[in-house]
């Protein structure tokens, strides 16, 4: 973002004007060719047994290379080597294996989806398998996962990475004779008042950012932190009863939440067993990977400078699924660590604007679907792949991304000045097509 400053006022001279869609589902669904829709339980079962031989294959080699990291096999010029040559080497595991159970956590995802297979009863007995495997409470998160996509980008009924209003953050209200609601310009009077509420230092930002990648997961299935901002305190994802969920959905939940104790029981169990230590090394580190991948790759797929939010009176659901960005997971480390990531990770989030269009197209036909959506969406002037995902890459958006304003029915990021990137461009005579119904909070919202 390019800016001027002049006469105490500062001004971004390129703030991108960002297409806002004007397409149908029915436009978006006819672009992708129909055997796309195909799910196949063997084939999507395979990706499971493929993931499994990466996991263990990635502790038999660790496990191999450790038992010769001695002076029979080697030798080094200090005896504290072998310590550090150890640490590498499971850190090594830790980082790999945190990739491959990240693919298997996508399969779950899919399975919550219902694009694992034809058969519903399948779809959840894989599922709570697999995510409970990785503390992950299926049902809980498959429901609350659901409103997501049914409402991404909108600001009252969206699940996660909600944007803070200007409000909700105790900044000072706009003023608009010292800057523009549209984030255009700003003077250095406001700059200054912001920047004191809010501050931007980069330590700051790397320290936070980082403390989100590690910790993110576990304080929005717990404590609804970056979640929907209506819901009470303490809303979390595992009393059946919490506003997340209906009634109707309470067993379901029960159920969720056993998978998750039987985790934490077997974990207890190895701990009791074998040594802390060991399930430490094996398991919790490689889990705690898993998480940060998923945060990572879901807060870059979700926000960014150039991604609308949307108040009621501008919310469609097309409008909605083209609120996400395609990145390259780990496209910042070259064109092998684009493959890695893609590869690793099943393409989630190479194909993510596609997977909001139809979430149950599989993965594996997610790539032919999503080339054709590209060429319908670049005949409506969209592009929607944004830069390679990575660590640098959440530093960028976690500076630009502080807040939204309360007015306005389309709304932008501004960064810590109050200057914002991007602004809406609306063609004239704009028709809303949903393609479904949302809940509503309250009855006038």
């Amino acid at each position: 973002m390019k800016i001027k400053s002049a006469n105490g006022v500062t001004t971004v001279v390129d703030q991108e004007q960002v297409i806002i869609p004007d397409l149908s589902i029915k436009d978006l669904l006819s672009a992708i060719p129909s055997h796309c829709f195909k799910r196949s339980a063997i084939r999507s079962s395979l990706y499971i047994v493929w993931d499994v031989l990466l996991l263990a294959g990635t502790y038999k080699t660790a496990n191999y290379l450790d038992e010769r990291i001695s002076p029979e096999f080697i030798q080094l010029p200090s005896p504290y080597l072998y310590s550090f040559a150890r640490l590498a080497l499971w850190a090594f595991y830790s980082f790999f294996s945190g990739l491959w159970g990240t693919g298997l956590w996508v399969i779950a995802h899919e399975c919550g989806h219902q694009a694992f297979s034809e058969s519903k009863l399948i779809n959840n007995a894989v599922g709570w398998v697999l995510h409970s495997a990785v503390g992950v409470p299926y049902h809980s998160w498959r429901i609350t996962h659901a409103k997501h996509h049914a409402s991404t980008g909108h600001m009252t009924q969206d699940q996660v990475f909600v944007p803070k209003t200007r409000s909700q953050l105790g900044l000072p209200a706009l003023d608009p004779a010292k800057e523009d609601v549209y984030g255009t310009s700003v003077t250095d009077e406001v700059k200054r008042e912001l920047w004191e509420a809010l501050g931007d230092s980069p330590i700051g930002a790397t320290c936070n950012a980082a403390l989100q990648m590690v910790f993110g997961w576990h304080m929005y299935i717990s404590t609804n932190a970056s979640g929907q901002k209506r819901y009470p305190k303490f809303t979390n994802h595992f009393l059946p009863g919490a506003p997340l969920f209906k009634p109707h959905e309470y067993f379901q939940i029960i159920l969720s939440d056993i998978g998750i104790l039987i985790w934490a029981g077997v974990l207890a169990y190895w701990s009791y067993t074998r040594g802390f230590s060991e399930m430490f090394r094996l398991y919790f580190v490689p889990y705690l990977w898993v998480n940060h991948w998923l945060v990572l790759i879901t807060f870059l797929q979700h926000t960014d400078p150039i991604l609308p939010h949307y108040r009621p009176a501008e919310f469609s659901f097309p409008r909605g699924a083209l609120a996400t960005l395609d990145r390259n997971l780990l496209g910042d480390l070259g064109p092998i660590g684009a493959w890695l990531g893609a590869m690793a990770t099943h393409g989630i989030s190479e194909t993510h604007v596609l997977h909001h269009v139809s979430s149950k197209i599989p993965h594996y036909n997610a790539w032919e679907a999503t080339y054709a959506l590209r060429e319908r969406l670049a005949r409506a002037g969209i592009k929607l792949q944004g830069s390679p995902g990575g660590w640098s890459e959440v530093y960028r958006v976690y500076r630009q991304c502080k807040f939204v304003e309360d007015e306005g029915n389309i709304v932008f990021y501004k960064n810590a000045y109050g200057l914002a990137a991007s602004r809406p461009l609306i063609s004239e005579g704009a028709i809303s097509d949903s393609g479904i119904e949302i809940d509503s909070p309250t009855k006038d919202s």
